[in-house]
């Protein structure tokens, strides 16, 4: 007898608790030859710093309109994102071994509707950051000021100008909830004066930069105060194949 597959909306918890070592046979079980592995494995340290210790957010949290969000703008090469997610309970891994199949929920982008807790669809690069700003603009609107909103683009990304209007917007209104990461690999076509962090730093954010391979360093970075300012997390990576 089939066992039958678990609906998308699914956030069945784990029997047993999944910890970072897990992460790479969580990974394994997604295959295919467009799932942009490199892609993948260069933000995985930094989305599973933010998921295990540091967003307020859970399955059992998972539409409560004070939590935190965490937008995927790099949505090419999820894989990273769909282990983390399988790993904290929002979905069971026996979806995984889907990945990018015609009737899986788990597509080559994630898909809002499809993905349980997926903030955003993405697709086209560069939407993200704006899309962040205006989710921390509407959650102050609303008077949810302790929820933060964080979300991951690559540097290839701030080729793209709408991603230089939102940091030149976020910087001079103080938009403390907003938080990005950005995964740095060496691919942008164009480089910044100074490093990625002091295009940040110019526009009025706090900004960093960190190993992005190092959790601890992820964490202080991640967690570190920047009273009404916008933060900004630069991790350098080299991806592992």
């Amino acid at each position: 007898m089939t066992t039958p597959t678990p609906t998308p909306t699914s956030t069945q918890t784990p029997t047993t608790p999944y910890g970072y070592r897990d992460l790479d046979r969580l990974l394994s079980l997604m295959t295919g030859d467009e799932k942009h592995g490199p892609a993948a494995t260069s933000t995985l340290d930094a989305i599973w710093v933010l998921y295990d210790r540091v967003l307020n957010i859970s399955p059992a949290s998972a539409d409560d309109p004070a939590r935190d969000r965490f937008l995927l703008s790099k949505g090419h090469g999820p894989m990273a994102y769909y282990a983390v997610l399988a790993a904290k309970g929002f979905f069971s891994e026996s979806l995984l071994p889907g990945f990018g199949s015609y009737d899986s929920p788990l597509g080559h982008h994630p898909d809002r509707l499809l993905v349980p807790r997926a903030e955003i669809g993405s697709g086209s690069l560069g939407h993200g950051l704006p899309l962040a700003v205006g989710s921390a603009l509407g959650l102050r609107a609303q008077g949810h000021t302790d929820s933060k909103v964080w979300v991951l683009i690559g540097d290839g990304e701030l080729d793209e100008g709408s991603n230089h209007e939102a940091i030149a917007y976020a910087g001079p209104v103080g938009l403390e909830q907003l938080h990005t990461l950005v995964i740095d690999n060496s691919s942008a076509a164009h480089g910044w004066p100074g490093g990625i962090a002091s295009r940040f730093t110019a526009a009025g954010w706090s900004a960093d930069t960190v190993d992005g391979r190092d959790h601890q360093a992820l964490y202080e970075a991640f967690t570190a105060p920047h009273p009404a300012r916008a933060r900004a997390v630069v991790a350098r990576v080299e991806s592992r194949s």
